[in-house]
């Protein structure tokens, strides 16, 4: 096969779907590729036929120029597919196989893979530990917002769906396995949500939105979800969520008049390094999530962070910010004896457990993330309006795997 359709970064704002090579088994030169990556043999690779493709808000900050991303960058690292093609030193992945993809690419052979850290592979990225497909500074691996994909060690990375069929049936929902469901869980665990505890998401886009279904999976007596817009804290309420209104009063104030005190026994920033300052028309601040989180954490609480800092930001508030060093209330933090957990989320701890949990029905993440279904083609229709403020989960859908589906 000779072409390939992509969904790639052009410049701020701006996405296009291009066609782009058919993927092999090697890491050819391209936009975003370390040199020392550049020719890479993946003879533990598979070809897969992408069934679905999520746009995520990690995306998002690179389209709006808050990265470094390079043009035509081909995005996407939320993936499940088909098996189509297999290298040679590919065991136990077979052609025809159902899978998700987690976004982490890890090796299974350095020490962090083997202590299961694969956020933080050792052995995939020239730059720095961790890597993932279609994002800036993680080793310049081809994205899979596309119509075909290459993934490396098959046979470590690859979760793989026994039954086919009800996987296919099951698709909305076990697409956000790549990332959205493990990283909004992984917060939730992160912050120790429990049986009975009381858990505070700030942020209601999809990672917040999975992050609460998490924690209400996790068996927390109240789940309060924070948030700005007004469509994106409907749908928290949607599915059983308190919510306020970072608009109108303190956190601390809406806090307590839900639950009769102010602090809350688990926090979870799912908004990151774009935070904006509370109140009405206000600006960025991007220290604000977690100065807020020390506010309303009780003592000796945890904050998990799924929500994505940077060390290089463009388009920081001043210069501080465009090197990630943020105006932290750490002091607050230290008296209170928090913990935090932050980085990326390592799926592979979490996918299964989580799949099985999709499959049996204990939870709806694609309606509880309003999983919205579009074409390949409609890409930058999609990014566009979930720049806006959506209430939407955009999933691409390259090869009509999902059509005719809904989150139900």
């Amino acid at each position: 096969m000779s072409g390939n359709r992509a969904v790639a970064y052009i410049e701020p704002g701006v996405v296009e779907v291009q066609t782009i090579d058919y993927p092999d088994l090697v890491l050819h030169d391209g936009p975003g590729v370390h040199p020392q990556n550049a020719g890479r043999q993946c003879r533990h690779g598979v070809i897969l036929k992408v069934l679905a493709t999520n746009i995520c808000g990690s995306d998002q900050h690179m389209v709006r120029g808050r990265t470094t991303a390079p043009q035509d960058l081909v995005l996407g690292h939320e993936i499940t597919g088909e098996v189509v093609e297999k290298g040679p030193d590919v065991e136990f992945t077979e052609v025809g196989d159902v899978v998700s993809v987690p976004f982490n690419i890890a090796c299974g052979r350095c020490r962090n893979c083997k202590e299961r850290k694969t956020g933080i592979c050792l052995n995939v990225n020239p730059v720095r530990p961790g890597s993932a497909y279609g994002y800036v500074d993680m080793g310049g691996w081809v994205g899979g917002q596309a119509e075909y994909v290459m993934v490396p060690y098959a046979d470590w990375n690859l979760l793989r769906f026994t039954d086919r069929d009800r996987a296919r049936e099951k698709l909305l929902d076990l697409t956000m396995l790549s990332d959205i469901f493990p990283t909004g869980f992984h917060g939730a665990v992160s912050a120790g949500a429990g049986v009975g505890s009381t858990v505070y998401v700030a942020g209601a886009g999809p990672v917040g939105l999975a992050a609460a279904a998490s924690a209400q999976l996790l068996g927390a007596a109240v789940v309060i979800v924070g948030d700005l817009n007004p469509e994106r804290l409907a749908q928290a309420r949607s599915f059983g969520c308190e919510t306020i209104d970072l608009t109108q009063d303190p956190p601390q104030a809406q806090i307590e008049a839900l639950l009769g005190e102010p602090e809350v026994d688990a926090a979870v920033d799912a908004v990151g390094f774009e935070a904006r300052a509370h109140g009405p028309d206000a600006g960025e601040a991007p220290a604000t999530v977690l100065n807020t989180l020390m506010e309303v954490a009780r003592a000796g609480a945890g904050i998990g962070i799924p929500g994505l800092y940077v060390t290089e930001d463009p388009g920081g508030v001043d210069n501080d910010a465009r090197t990630g060093a943020l105006k932290m209330r750490f002091g607050l933090g230290w008296a209170k004896s928090h913990y935090f957990i932050t980085g990326q989320c390592p799926v592979m701890r979490y996918h299964r457990e989580l799949s099985q949990a999709i499959m049996h029905d204990r939870v709806q993440i694609a309606k509880a993330v309003n999983a919205t279904v579009i074409s390949l083609e409609d890409a930058p229709r999609g990014y566009a309006e979930f720049d806006q403020g959506a209430s939407r989960k955009y999933v691409l859908n390259p090869h009509g795997a999902l059509d005719g589906v809904t989150a139900i």
